[in-house]
């Protein structure tokens, strides 16, 4: 009797847990039994080891990121080496915003369940093996913005539902798919090469149609000869007065400064969605390129503020280049290519302007500005980034990074990554700008380059010393972004000489981490609302980013998986031991709460890690 009330008790923990189970771990049981459909080529790093049944939520699994609600918004499998086939239970993630499954080589086909999807930005399925048709079900996703099918073996035809859906980016090339491309919807919108490699008829317009009544035909043909003649000197009349008059006008008139020469062009360049602009339209739209709609300043030329006919906002970016004859194809040539480069977390460019004397480029307007302007440039009465902000900046600007690097035709590199080359849209999103700037401007020469571009601070050690720039030149700027984002302080600042601190930011950080305690390195603008932990894993990345060897750098894929929690303990502490056999060292052990890192430090590290820029 006297263990009735104890069994009691353990019978309803345990129906409260199974309660809680079937009301609070449908997610997790349908990520479950993904994880059981999927298998992963690398056992070693199986990406999906970490994906826990016995768990209440699966939101403390390796790359699946929940909102405030414990429920499932992101999951993140690219280039995961997985294979096996995806599952109907997707569907019931009813909160998922964005899956990612590129690169892999997962088999079957699409679940019509991913209709109910509701809330769906974006899919991300190219590059596997897919097969089957594209389901119809797509088309109910009326918040997605980003479809991406293209290199599977996707057939069928394309369901008509889906040109009811507001796309901005589609590409559903290298695939079998037969039949008609949609006109109505969005569809007409795409670029050819988005359907590139099926067996598709090309995009066309549907005649017209007219209810009006057919003339009557005349009969004979004299009398057709004689109409269609008279057809043919009517119109004939009626475009060579205009064109008389206009040249007689123009030869009269002196020619206005802003009248817009046409450029060298090739019809076989295809620019897809982006709009050539006219140089008198963003004239209008940037009120002749005035000083007061200044935005910002580069390297690369000058930000201007505008707003176009259909007042939407826009960044017009006027390049300052000499310009060689024959060089308006070439250059057209690698806007469409930097076009291809679509990914959230990159600027998409809208368009472009070309003349022999101009070179403009089109982007969408960012609410936020940059992160270095929201770092250090706040208008009175603005809040500071919050540091779940400043860890969603970084895994979002990491993200971008490694499209750029690893999903590219033609690999990308950035050259000058910082604070200020990371905007900021409505929703504080990481997007990547002036990505494929360093390209464009380098388009007559070879892949070395003789100029070192980028921004004192941030460049590499290899880079400046002998001009040559690799994906590993970015994963160090990155590093140095990193410092910048926790410490709310420019990568270059001789403001700290006043304090006989070094001028380089990660000389600064380092002395810091060896001399001082942790929290004085953070930004005072977040007034100790941080976790402390989460500061030392990212301050851990900043230095395997910016180690003086290229070789010793991680890649931007490998940094995006750190930041989702898989591989950085592992990978810090090889570093660590390859640095004790190589140096002499002073430890520096900071007695947090709850953590027992430490961080080594040698004098020639220091003192060679990072060169003190060109004199």
């Amino acid at each position: 009797m006297e263990q009735r009330p104890l069994l009691c008790f353990l019978w309803l923990i345990l129906l409260f847990n199974f309660t809680l189970r079937v009301a609070g771990n449908a997610e997790g049981d349908a990520l479950f039994m993904l994880k059981n459909s999927l298998s992963s080529a690398d056992t070693a790093n199986n990406v999906l080891q970490s994906w826990d049944a016995t768990l209440v939520t699966p939101c403390t699994w390796f790359h699946v990121t929940c909102n405030n609600q414990n429920k499932v918004t992101r999951v993140d499998l690219g280039n995961a080496q997985l294979s096996g086939k995806l599952v109907p239970e997707l569907g019931q993630l009813s909160n998922l915003q964005y899956l990612e499954l590129y690169s892999n080589n997962i088999t079957g086909e699409i679940p019509e369940e991913l209709g109910d999807l509701r809330e769906l930005v974006s899919l991300d399925l190219y590059a596997n093996n897919i097969g089957g048709p594209i389901p119809s079900s797509l088309g109910k996703l009326e918040k997605l913005r980003f479809l991406r099918l293209n290199n599977n073996s996707l057939s069928g035809e394309i369901p008509m539902e889906l040109t009811s859906v507001q796309l901005q980016v589609l590409d559903i090339s290298n695939n079998r798919l037969t039949g008609d491309i949609p006109v109505n919807g969005s569809f007409s919108l795409f670029t050819p090469i988005s359907f590139y490699n099926n067996n598709l008829t090309p995009l066309s317009e549907p005649p017209p149609t007219s209810t009006a009544p057919t003339p009557p035909q005349p009969s004979g043909r004299p009398m057709t000869a004689a109409i269609a003649g008279g057809v043919a000197a009517g119109a004939a009349l009626l475009f060579a007065v205009p064109a008389i008059a206009l040249a007689w006008w123009l030869r009269r008139k002196p020619h206005d400064r802003f009248f817009d020469v046409p450029a060298e062009e090739d019809p076989e360049v295809h620019l897809g969605q982006l709009k050539r602009f006219t140089l008198r339209e963003l004239l209008v739209a940037t009120d002749n390129f005035s000083n007061k709609n200044v935005l910002g300043r580069g390297g690369f030329g000058k930000v201007y503020k505008g707003r176009l006919a259909d007042s939407s906002l826009v960044a017009v970016k006027r390049l300052k280049e000499e310009r060689t004859k024959g060089g308006e194809l070439q250059f057209q040539t690698e806007v469409e290519m930097i076009s291809m480069a679509v990914h959230r977390n990159l600027l998409r460019l809208r368009g472009f302007c070309m003349t022999p004397t101009e070179r403009l480029l089109v982007y969408p307007y960012m609410a936020n500005g940059s992160v270095a302007s929201c770092l250090r440039e706040r208008a009175e009465g603005n809040p500071a980034l919050d540091w779940p902000k400043r860890k969603h900046i970084a895994l979002g600007s990491a993200r971008g990074l490694a499209y750029l690097h690893d999903h590219c035709d033609q690999k990308i590199i950035h050259r000058d990554v910082k604070a200020a080359n990371i905007l900021l849209d409505e929703e504080f999103e990481a997007v990547v700008g002036d990505f494929g700037l360093a390209k464009l401007m380098n388009y007559n020469d070879s892949h070395v380059t003789t100029a070192v571009r980028g921004t004192i601070g941030h460049i590499a050690p290899e880079y400046l010393s002998t001009g040559k720039s690799s994906e590993k030149t970015d994963v160090f700027g990155y590093g140095v972004m990193l410092l910048e984002l926790i410490t709310g302080q420019k990568a270059f600042d001789l403001a700290r000489l006043a304090n006989d601190d070094d001028i380089m930011l990660l000389d600064w950080v380092k002395e810091v981490l060896k001399e001082k305690k942790l929290e004085s390195l953070v930004d005072a603008e977040l007034e100790g609302k941080y976790v402390e932990t989460e500061v030392e894993q990212l301050i851990q990345m900043a230095l395997l980013c910016t180690q003086s060897s290229a070789l010793e750098r991680p890649k931007m894929s490998e940094v995006v998986r750190m930041l989702e929690g898989d591989g950085l303990a592992q990978r810090w502490e090889e570093w660590q031991k390859e640095e004790m056999q190589t140096h002499d060292f002073n430890y520096q052990a900071y007695p947090q709460a709850g953590t027992d890192w430490l961080i080594p430090y040698s004098n020639s590290l220091i003192e060679n890690d990072y060169p003190s820029g060109p004199r």
